[in-house]
């Protein structure tokens, strides 16, 4: 007699973050893909350290063995959209072990985050690489924009040797630099003098640039200091620096950048000024290659950056290339976001909208 085998089933549930700590960290164990994160302290800040709630955890757990097979996450975001603040949370942690890596079970995941987070939360959006759009799309999660890469090469002599002699492209990166070294200086005479100073720390100062600047109509983190002491001074292993910029002579802060090293680059992974809700200056910027430029270990450097063309002008006057994209999605999970494309037209997001 054949004895039927039970089909498999998943189940979607809601877990607990501090009760399923492990369980979490054990799934993630070869799901997330680098091995060598360091998966407890990522976990210990962003679940249990998040100074605006616990994010909202599911798991997605497999019968008959009654086993946590995958997890997916959302956590807080202080958010404006309209002027007004909202109830956002960015996509986090998609993880599925190795064995139930198909769409069905990746679909169940999101869909029991989705129904879990209307809620607590008004807006739902995320960074997916390339590889996991598609399933997120098909979760429910159009994608809104594109989180692009801009560099700026700082010492144009190595980059110059990629495609040339090197007897060549030293001198001749050589002159490029002290050409463009030149011209920074120039507009910088024509503008009231900038004070730039590198600090460890966030700065109480961005609590007064922020509450004194416009913020725009479109979707945008809130950027005082307490984010950037959680975001950025709180994160496990990554050291973060600020330049901030100021007018000669005067205290109060025009701008400031978060930025971080690998290897021989400086990525700004986060910005504000007195007027960004417009597009940063390009003095401002203009300050910021000239400070790097003071420091040789940096090669070139990078911003992340999803904001309309109009935005983008200073960076790409100051002399940053586009090099390349990251999808970013979104879902409304509420009446008051139905307002069709316009509702994207003027979001500001940086890297420091995604979760690490």
């Amino acid at each position: 007699m054949n004895t039927a085998v039970p089909e498999p089933v998943y189940v979607a549930c809601v877990g607990d973050a501090v009760r399923d700590r492990d369980v979490v960290l054990s799934t993630w164990q070869g799901a997330l893909g680098d091995e060598t994160r360091h998966h407890a302290a990522k976990y210990d800040w962003f679940y249990l350290g998040c100074p605006w709630g616990t994010p909202l955890l599911e798991l997605l757990n497999y019968t008959p063995k009654a086993a946590c097979v995958g997890t997916c996450a959302t956590g807080p975001r202080r958010m404006l959209w309209q002027g007004r603040e909202m109830r956002a949370g960015v996509l986090v942690d998609m993880a599925v072990t190795a064995q139930h890596r198909t769409l069905g079970p990746a679909l169940i995941l999101q869909a029991g985050l989705m129904a879990a987070a209307a809620d607590r939360f008004d807006l739902l959006y995320g960074f997916p690489n390339r590889k996991a759009t598609a399933v997120v799309q098909r979760a429910g999660y159009p994608v809104i924009g594109e989180l692009r890469r801009f560099s700026c090469v700082l010492r144009h002599g190595s980059y110059f040797a990629r495609v040339m002699p090197k007897f060549v492209a030293r001198p001749m990166g050589w002159l490029v630099d002290r050409l463009r070294d030149g011209q920074r200086m120039l507009r910088a005479q024509r503008k009231p003098r900038l004070v730039a100073i590198w600090h460890d720390c966030a700065d109480p100062r961005m609590d007064e640039l922020w509450l004194n600047s416009e913020h725009g109509s479109g979707v945008i983190a809130i950027r005082d200091a307490a984010m950037l002491r959680w975001r950025f001074d709180a994160l496990p292993g990554i050291k973060t620096r600020y330049l901030c910029l100021t007018e000669s002579g005067k205290d109060s802060l025009l701008a400031w950048f978060a930025c971080q090293i690998d290897g021989t680059t400086l990525h700004v992974r986060d910005f504000w000024s007195c007027d960004a809700a417009q597009g940063m200056r390009r003095s401002h910027i203009d300050a910021l290659i000239r400070a790097a430029r003071r420091d040789e270990r940096y090669a070139a450097v990078s911003v992340e950056y999803a904001a309309p063309a109009a935005k983008l002008s200073g960076w790409l006057a100051a002399g940053f290339v586009e090099r390349e994209g990251q999808p970013i999605v979104g879902r409304w999970l509420h009446e008051h976001g139905t307002a069709g494309a316009q509702q994207w037209a003027d979001f500001h997001l940086t890297a420091a909208d995604e979760d690490e």
